[in-house]
């Protein structure tokens, strides 16, 4: 029985996009002893790949770690997959406040040592004793208090686009790296104070919790459900947000506005924003914040390095990367000397600015039209090819290019050919092909600027 995807991002996004039916971003977790992973990730591969469900889960013998895309349709269904399990009936669902239909776009399931790399011997304490849960009323309650000790459990590229005011901003890389470095700092304050603790879904806080009553912590609180928990509640019940800005989250999306601040900096001009993108160079892949201006300038790229990279043939580009570490350990998370306006520690409790409606990007989102989706990209000429379905495209005209993995891309019509020939118009029905500064996915849509 197959028991992994046989198709690519490209090709399931396209799917998603022919069925035309809503999808819901969510994510849970649940420590529990599970005495065979291996089999317990077979179930839930089949269970949920039948149901169309996406996402990337991990599951080890102290429980599972889930962040997913489900069809609305099947939601029920899917909640039924959970409640055979003893230890997940009930569980909470933390349903996301922004919804993308391409949040993921495989089903990827592994067995790990444990749900969260936390660096700790959960045999030398209490791993259930954990701390107080306070939902979103509570928290801000607790927030007011002078008494309280705020500590943010996400890494620094996390905290830097949002936090909650007044927060301890670690600047780590991983979460085991934060817990020695919080406890350290926190050396005098066992007795008196109260540890107040929050991340984005609530599972890092689970396990801090329990380890810092475990080092002698006696007030120890956590938000429930986390950051995305939080967002939902504040909505709902109209409660003023104490967090500014954004959440990162770990799907295609990289954010979910909760306020309308943005706290942080384009990391190569120093403009106020809080949009992450991945350099577009395959040997880099950085994770950065970049405003439109220098998306357009850079051309999704975190330096002029990697820009001059990215323009040569794809043949020397593989030959470049030779040798280099691939993969995942390749993806470093937004620190480089070529990126002059990076912050993380110590971070403002006051925004820089406001999300204006003059954004680009939500100036694109109302004013285009959808004329076309990808065919082909020819990687050695550097040409996109492309179906008109809708409408017409003209030289001159302003374009959009949309997808998972290109993000978006904005350009001018400088020549078309059209059915294999030259021509200033092209129509529907036509199959047109031009040349273009990057690569493009068969789940990119082509859409004509107003």
């Amino acid at each position: 029985m197959q028991l992994y995807n046989t198709l690519s991002a490209e090709e399931r996004a396209r799917l998603i996009d022919e069925a035309g039916k809503q999808r819901l971003t969510l994510s849970f977790y649940a420590y529990a002893k599970i005495e065979n992973p291996k089999k317990f990730r077979d179930e839930l591969f089949i269970a949920w790949n039948a149901l169309d469900a996406l996402g990337r889960i991990y599951v080890a013998h102290e429980g599972i770690n889930a962040q997913m895309s489900v069809p609305a349709d099947n939601f029920d269904a899917f909640r039924d997959t959970l409640e055979v399990y003893d230890f997940m009936k009930g569980i909470r669902l933390n349903v996301a406040v922004e919804q993308d239909d391409h949040s993921f776009l495989k089903l990827t399931i592994k067995v790990r040592n444990k749900i969260v790399a936390d660096g700790l011997n959960d045999d030398s304490f209490d791993v259930t004793n954990k701390g107080i849960h306070l939902k979103a009323k509570e928290f801000n309650n607790l927030l007011d208090d002078p008494n309280t000790i705020l500590v943010d459990f996400r890494n620094h590229y996390e905290s830097e686009v949002g936090h909650f005011e007044g927060a301890i901003t670690p600047d780590v890389e991983t979460f085991r790296e934060s817990l020695p470095i919080i406890n350290e700092q926190l050396q005098d304050f066992k007795e008196d104070k109260n540890l107040l603790m929050y991340c984005t879904g609530g599972i890092r806080c689970e396990k801090a919790s329990a380890y810092f009553k475990h080092q002698g912590f006696k007030n120890v609180f956590q938000l429930e459900g986390g950051i995305i928990e939080y967002a939902r509640q504040i909505k709902e019940e109209k409660i003023e947000s104490k967090f500014i800005g954004k959440n990162f989250v770990f799907d295609h999306r990289l954010g979910e506005r909760i306020t309308d601040d943005i706290v942080s900096q384009c990391h190569q001009c120093g403009e106020p924003c809080d949009n992450h993108t991945n350099c577009f160079n395959d040997a880099c892949h950085l994770l950065f914040i970049q405003c439109d201006e220098c998306k357009e300038a850079m051309e999704n790229c975190c330096s002029v390095e990697c820009l001059e990279t990215i323009h040569l043939p794809l043949e020397e580009q593989v030959k470049m990367r030779k040798g280099l570490q691939v993969g995942n350990k390749i993806f470093k998370k937004g620190k480089s000397d070529a990126l002059k306006f990076k912050n993380s520690g110590d971070l403002p409790n006051k925004p820089l600015a406001k999300v204006s409606t003059k954004n680009i990007r939500q100036q694109i989102a109302v004013k285009k039209v959808l004329v076309g989706s990808a065919e082909h990209y020819y990687t050695k000429s550097k040409i996109a090819q492309f179906l008109i379905q809708n409408g017409e495209l003209s030289v001159g005209n302003k374009v959009l290019i949309s997808g998972p993995t290109t993000g978006e891309q904005e350009l001018t019509m400088t020549e078309i050919f059209a059915n294999g020939g030259p021509c200033e118009t092209a129509k529907s029905g036509d199959q047109i092909t031009f040349e273009i500064p990057f690569r493009i996915r068969l789940s990119d849509k082509l859409y004509k600027i107003l």
